[in-house]
């Protein structure tokens, strides 16, 4: 069964991701079907509105970690190597991962048409991510969101690094990432992370309508404001700074601290960072 859906009601395509039992994490099989109907909805124009929804309760939390750590699928660690020379640790890996979980977020950002996150339960790292480069977010009383990437000693990557100082400014950015508080919805309302809060009850609902009133608007008008809005706020470097997420991620998960926080993290204990000390 596939692990991402693509459903319309009207003019509006909703994506779920439907990995409950991984905490819709994504390996790179998911991340494939994930870009394509992204791609979609994005290049679609019966399509005028899109929801990004996780299933059951979770949103999304990023790489599957359990994935990474058994070494990938041989199948899927072909063509973005070509040419590279592939790291000891888990680089290749993760980079098989973001390269189509970033594409999808530049998808996102490129279409000329609002895309909704509905954080219903945890965005963390790659969910987090994803979530913040969504032009609208909406969450239910009980989401939560976390940068994460830390615990793991990693570098930070879907968009996040590029996102969070323009959505926070530089000081609270810099708090995610220091410090990784994980915020409630209230929380990650006021910090301006998120549009609204609302009800777990009527979540659904309520995101459905103001996706169907964004459908029912001057579509190509709204398209165009999106996309000037986005220049203003330097958005159109996103595809560069992607790029450098990538590399960063990938040369740090081949080192000593993510082999460490991989560890920690199935072992459930607190990591110990060489720091880069040998």
């Amino acid at each position: 069964m596939t692990a991402i859906r693509l459903d319309r009601d009207g003019a509006v395509g909703i994506i779920t991701i439907a990995r409950r039992e991984r905490f819709n994490s994504l390996d790179v099989e998911t991340a494939q079907e994930l870009r394509k109907a992204g791609l979609q909805c994005a290049r679609d124009p019966e399509i005028r509105a899109v929801v990004l929804r996780g299933d059951a309760g979770v949103f999304c939390s990023g790489a599957d970690l359990k994935y990474i750590r058994a070494g990938g699928d041989a199948e899927h660690m072909g063509y973005l190597q070509e040419g590279r020379p592939r790291g000891a640790g888990y680089g290749a890996i993760f980079q098989q991962i973001l390269e189509y979980i970033h594409s999808t977020i530049s998808e996102i950002k490129r279409a000329p048409k609002p895309f909704l996150a509905a954080v219903d339960g945890i965005a963390a790292a790659g969910g987090f991510g994803l979530a913040m480069a969504c032009d609208l977010v909406f969450a239910s009383e009980r989401a939560t969101f976390e940068w994460a990437y830390g615990k793991t000693g990693l570098t930070g990557a879907e968009s996040s690094t590029f996102f969070l100082p323009r959505l926070l400014g530089l000081r609270r950015a810099m708090e995610l990432v220091f410090l990784n508080p994980r915020l409630d919805a209230p929380t990650a309302l006021s910090w301006g992370l998120v549009n609204r809060v609302l009800p777990v009850e009527t979540f659904d609902a309520e995101v459905l309508d103001a996706a169907r009133r964004m459908a029912a608007g001057p579509t190509e008008a709204l398209g165009i404001a999106k996309g000037l809005v986005q220049q203003a706020a330097g958005v159109d470097r996103l595809d560069f700074h992607l790029d450098r997420e990538i590399e960063a991620l990938a040369r740090i998960a081949d080192g000593a601290d993510f082999a460490e926080g991989i560890a920690s993290f199935f072992e459930k204990r607190d990591a110990v960072f060489a720091g880069g000390r040998r």
